[in-house]
């Protein structure tokens, strides 16, 4: 694991064999409890205040010896080198370009499934399903009343059958029907878009779920007559999970776990297709004053998200993606289901680092985290730092 220079660590110890075991990390002067059963837990904190390769073990005699070592890396420190693959990561400012108010036209959308060889985490990679190499796939951005073409191929080097299922779409499968794509081959549907909206794309190929969770999944949104009211910033996020038979955490190449996927138990979960894609690789930024716009969705296939921003209320939020009604107002946290997709909009005040969640939090250790950076002079009026009180005074 990775750290920054000067950050309070917790790493936490779970006990999954019934046996006694503790972690210790010498070099930082602290050691936990000893955990006894299976499932109790315990953990050590420390402040990470030099940098280089420190070694986690447990103490009691023998246990190193079975295995039970590990690193954390503080600072810039290079470590030896770990699996590099392709960056598969979405960026989350590739939205396209606002309708406006312009009338209906006739538009072609290109798609093509790839099987990719794709970086996961630092030290890990894994062989995603995608559309057009990124997870999610493009951004899709129509009207109500186009007519759209949809040319799918699937890419001569896949091994699967890939398809695709517009949630948008009114026909069969939502166009998964007449796309079922062998490798090499293309596959063409026409449809009108008639239902204003944000809506879910994903393959629907047996196995459904396993090709979502690979990765085969995106949004296309068909905007109302006249177009979204004008925003400053607008972003595309999208969470999904990965089911690996190796643990979170595991360096080299993760491997699809079928009994995980059925067993609804993902050992990764993410923004935008990857565990850095929201916080190393592409970097949200807006100004004080600015107002934000997300489009956000759930990919899946099967964790329902508790969309939050942390630091942040969303001013509007069009619940289920409901362009047409009146949105929400002044709302912490927003529920989206698997395959769902919501749209919110906040106006920000305050200049920081804001934390993109789902607030069933146990899932940020699982990688599923986000940051927009606000920049600006800061806005004492809506939020300060107060000095820290008097001893003396009594509070």
């Amino acid at each position: 694991m990775r750290v920054p220079e000067g950050a309070v660590v917790q790493i936490n110890l779970v006990n999954g064999d019934g046996a006694t075991h503790d972690i210790t990390l010498n070099d930082f002067n602290t050691k936990s409890n000893q955990v006894n059963d299976k499932g109790a837990s315990t953990s050590i904190v420390f402040k990470a205040n030099k940098k280089g390769e420190f070694t986690y073990i447990c103490s009691l005699p023998g246990h190193v010896q079975a295995g039970m070592i590990g690193k954390i890396i503080v600072g810039d420190h290079v470590a030896a080198d770990k699996p590099k693959a392709a960056d598969i990561s979405r960026n989350p400012m590739e939205v396209g370009t606002p309708i406006g108010k312009r009338g209906p036209q006739k538009l072609t959308v290109n798609l093509e499934t790839t099987e990719v060889e794709g970086q996961l985490m630092d030290g890990s990679t894994y062989k995603y399903w995608t559309f057009n190499s990124k997870v999610p796939g493009p951004f899709i951005r129509v009207r109500v009343g186009d007519t759209v073409t949809v040319n799918m191929s699937n890419a001569k080097d896949s091994h699967m059958i890939h398809s695709v299922d517009f949630h948008a779409v009114t026909g069969p499968g939502g166009g998964a029907a007449v796309t079922q794509a062998a490798p090499g081959s293309t596959k063409s549907f026409t449809f009108k878009a008639i239902n204003p909206g944000l809506y879910v794309y994903h393959c629907a190929t047996p196995m459904v779920a396993q090709h979502i969770s690979n990765g085969m999944y995106g949004m296309i949104l068909v905007e109302p007559e006249g177009g979204l009211p004008k925003v400053d910033k607008e972003f595309y996020v999208m969470q999904g999970e990965l089911y690996t038979a190796q643990r979170h955490g595991t360096p080299g190449e993760a491997e699809f776990s079928l009994e995980k996927l059925l067993n609804e138990h993902p050992e990764h979960l993410m923004f935008n297709g990857n565990h850095d894609a929201l916080t190393k690789t592409h970097r949200m930024e807006a100004k004080v004053g600015e107002t934000v716009r997300i489009f956000f969705g759930v990919g899946g296939p099967n964790m329902t998200s508790s969309f939050h921003v942390i630091g942040e209320v969303f001013d509007r939020v069009y619940s289920q993606a409901d362009l047409t009604s009146k949105p929400l107002q002044n709302v912490q946290t927003t529920t989206v289901a698997p395959g769902g997709a919501t749209m919110v909009e906040f106006k920000v005040d305050v200049p920081g680092r804001y934390i993109l969640v789902d607030h069933a939090l146990s899932r940020m250790e699982k990688g599923l985290a986000g940051f927009l950076y606000v920049t600006g002079n800061p806005n004492p009026e809506v939020f300060q730092t107060n000095s820290k009180p008097d001893a003396s005074s009594g509070h």
